[in-house]
């Protein structure tokens, strides 16, 4: 059995400030990347347990140059820097029986979500596929469901863990901390917070038979709204893409697949727009 990890920081036991999960930062970054990667290999650990024999982990946070390789273990491979063609599902195929989503966190505007954003902090405001807000994780299961690959788990906030549920029922779910707002968390340990990824893991793989590909309708209409309207103005130079407000933008395709890759070129070009000339 092949799984597939998509790796994230923010959800991460403590972690409550982007200073914590930015590699900028001398002070804390260090130690919660040992956090974040020790996460992951307790959910490679579990699967292992649930009878998993192949793994592949993609570094989805920042500039996804964080988890720390010799603690992973040495039959895992690993998907390692930044700017990847599909980003945090980077080389998901149909060859995997499932994924994983580890230190993941709920979407821009969620109350109650810890550090929560979509992809981009400073630029996206809002990303709705066929009328409903979305995720990373939503966007993300979108593309594996397209490969017939179903989300085991995922863990993070607990507001995370239920966001998640509501639209993939299926999906195990380890909530390692609880929000106190937006910059502050109730938070397992870390041990603590292993203990109950590698369970949640091993329950996940044992439970395989239960889960099912996410997908979304088609045709799929993407609609973006930024922080500014300088991005929107960027993105509407995309073809296909129409405008429909001062920071909204339109794309509708019927592939899945081609709308993923024109939200990410969409969300990299409005991020350029970011930069003063």
């Amino acid at each position: 059995m092949k799984i597939y990890v998509s790796a994230d920081m923010e959800g991460t036991a403590g972690v409550c400030s982007w200073f914590q999960c930015d590699p900028k930062d001398t002070a804390d970054y260090p130690l919660f990347r040992r956090y974040m990667t020790l996460e992951v290999r307790a959910a490679l650990d579990g699967a292992r347990d649930g009878g998993a024999s192949a793994f592949v982990v993609n570094d989805s946070h920042s500039t996804m140059r964080n988890l720390l390789l010799d603690e992973l273990p040495d039959d895992a491979r690993v998907i390692f820097g930044y700017r990847k063609p599909f980003s945090m599902t980077e080389g998901i195929d149909e060859s995997f029986d499932g994924i994983f989503f580890t230190g993941y966190h709920a979407a821009v505007g969620t109350r109650n979500g810890v550090l929560a954003h979509t992809y981009s902090p400073e630029t996206i405001y809002e990303v709705r596929i066929n009328g409903e807000p979305c995720s990373e994780a939503m966007l993300n299961a979108g593309l594996a469901g397209l490969c017939g690959v179903p989300v085991l788990l995922v863990t993070g906030d607990r507001t995370t863990v239920e966001q998640v549920r509501t639209v993939m029922p299926w999906v195990v779910g380890v909530a390692v901390k609880e929000a106190v707002g937006y910059y502050a968390t109730d938070s397992l340990t870390p041990a603590a917070a292993r203990a109950a990824i590698r369970e949640g893991a091993r329950e996940a793989v044992l439970r395989r038979s239960e889960a099912r590909p996410f997908v979304f309708e088609t045709p799929v209409r993407m609609e973006i709204t930024t922080l500014r309207t300088e991005s929107a103005d960027f993105m509407e130079l995309i073809p296909g893409f129409e405008r429909t407000g001062g920071r909204t933008v339109r794309f509708v395709h019927d592939d899945y697949g081609v709308v993923f890759r024109a939200f990410l070129a969409a969300m990299r070009l409005g991020n350029a727009a970011n930069q003063e000339a």
